[in-house]
């Protein structure tokens, strides 16, 4: 029941990512529409939904099963943003996927080494916003870092795998390679953000054996 519970959550994560991503295609201002677009990844870190990219930066944190939670995350996230992005199609907004279809082209045309690093600063800037939203204690400092680095990953053309399930789905642009340009964009979020919490950890290690070395001279 638990594993079920945490699915679902990971689909209801995924489909706020998509109603995010509605959004900023909806809207012909692309500030507008990317600080709009955080509204995903508030409603997720609110309501304690599941999204892959807020997950992996806590890998080196846990037991090796976490690796099984993160697949079943982003396959719950897969199925949430791909869904919202096939219900838009259906619907009479559906015209947003002409934009979604250029921008997904865009991102298939550039090369894997330039998809992998813009996943990496994606990453970078997802584990900086939910990080602080889960040790900040004051609300307005908790949220700012939502509504400023959500935009700033959209703005600079930095790659997030979910939001980009849903484009890929709203735009029906499926296939072999859609499938390994998202399996780099994954790692390279992974990479992202597991870069801070890893030097956090070294940086720690290092001072504490510093203490244990200053303490041993004593």
């Amino acid at each position: 029941m638990k594993k079920l519970s945490s699915f679902v959550y990971s689909i209801i994560g995924g489909a706020c990512i998509g109603i995010g991503g509605t959004i900023y295609l909806s809207l012909d201002n692309r500030i507008a529409g990317a600080i709009l677009f955080a509204l995903g990844l508030f409603t997720i870190c609110v309501n304690g939904f599941n999204l892959f990219t807020g997950k992996v930066p806590y890998l080196f944190e846990n037991k090796s099963s976490y690796l099984l939670f993160l697949g079943s995350v982003w396959l719950g996230n897969l199925v949430g943003a791909g869904g919202v992005g096939y219900l838009i199609r259906a619907t009479r907004v559906s015209g947003i996927a002409e934009k979604a279809a250029a921008l997904c082209t865009a991102k298939l045309n550039d090369n894997l080494l330039s998809i992998f690093i813009l996943s990496i600063f994606c990453g970078i800037l997802m584990y900086i916003a939910v990080d602080n939203f889960r040790i900040n204690s004051n609300d307005f400092g908790r949220y700012i870092g939502i509504f400023t680095c959500v935009p700033v990953f959209i703005l600079c053309g930095f790659e997030h795998c979910i939001a980009n399930m849903f484009y890929f789905s709203v735009a029906n642009m499926w296939g072999a390679k859609t499938l390994l340009y998202l399996v780099v964009m994954t790692l390279g979020n992974g990479v992202g953000g597991v870069l801070f919490p890893v030097a956090r950890q070294l940086k720690n290690r290092a001072e504490a054996r510093d203490v244990r070395d200053t303490a041993g001279k004593l």
